[in-house]
């Protein structure tokens, strides 16, 4: 196999990837009424109550709406990365991938490619989203900031793509990955940074704080919070990174071809 094999194979997946996201317009809006309810409606009721003193990459204080922001970036890769998930394995077992994993490209290299290719997608939804929240809501972090967000939003993308692929791994029956996903997902993020500072977990439970730090999900949040205002986080991104890499040699090491049944029949 020559780079140029590489290449093409690499453009092939993410052009299929962004074809399937354009003709699932549905889809697109569906991945952004979630954050922006939290936006107008939940931080409207919360804003009294959760007040945000001055806590770093902040030098000020802060509307409720301006904190959830960037947590709210990370709902969108998470949600979208499980969907993401789902959508491989029945792509491993009935389309795209399947003939994919026929080809002589490694097996690693043809998962990295799709990951990177659902990240893409899911990075563009966050922009926009973005560019809601700057123009509708008034949210307005530093212009460089979107741009230096973007190393930050692709690891998040990554790490999350990795952890739902591996779930997806060892789920034998289809059926029962959605309920599977719920009890990953709303943990994840709820016992995150997401909607409320560490801080005042700290003080509501220490115990949930604890916890709260264990989560990597935590960790790529205040990687995003950072990166959109110009500072860096070094302990969160380096968290970030090592829980990507452990999650993605995982989920490549454990990815099987013929390990999932649909609708309780096994693919031969």
């Amino acid at each position: 196999m020559t780079p140029r094999d590489y290449w093409y194979c690499f453009v092939g997946v993410q052009k299929r990837e962004w074809l399937r996201f354009w003709q699932q317009r549905t889809r697109f809006a569906s991945a952004l009424v979630r954050p922006l309810l939290w936006l107008v409606v939940f931080a409207a009721g919360f804003r009294m109550v959760l007040g945000v003193s001055i806590i770093p990459p902040y030098v000020t204080y802060i509307t409720y709406e301006t904190y959830i922001v960037p947590g709210l970036c990370g709902m969108i890769i998470l949600f979208n990365s499980m969907q993401g998930a789902l959508s491989m394995v029945y792509d491993r077992e009935l389309g795209s991938m399947r003939v994919l994993l026929t080809s002589p490209l490694p097996r690693p290299f043809l998962l990295l490619t799709k990951l990177l290719a659902m990240g893409s997608v899911s990075v563009a939804q966050v922009y926009v989203f973005l560019l809601i929240a700057r123009w509708g809501v008034g949210v307005r972090p530093p212009l460089e900031g979107y741009l230096a967000v973007l190393p930050a939003l692709l690891l998040a993308s990554l790490m999350l793509g990795a952890l739902g692929l591996l779930i997806a791994t060892w789920i034998k029956q289809l059926e029962n990955f959605a309920g599977v996903m719920n009890f990953v997902i709303f943990p994840m993020f709820f016992l995150s940074s997401a909607l409320y500072p560490l801080w005042r977990m700290q003080e509501a439970s220490p115990w949930i704080y604890q916890l709260c730090l264990l989560n990597p999900f935590t960790h790529a949040v205040e990687t995003l919070r950072f990166a959109l205002y110009l500072q860096w986080n070094g302990e969160a991104a380096t968290i970030t990174l090592a829980t990507t890499l452990v999650l993605a040699a995982l989920a490549i090491g454990g990815f099987r071809p013929q390990r999932t049944r649909l609708l309780g029949m096994p693919i031969n």
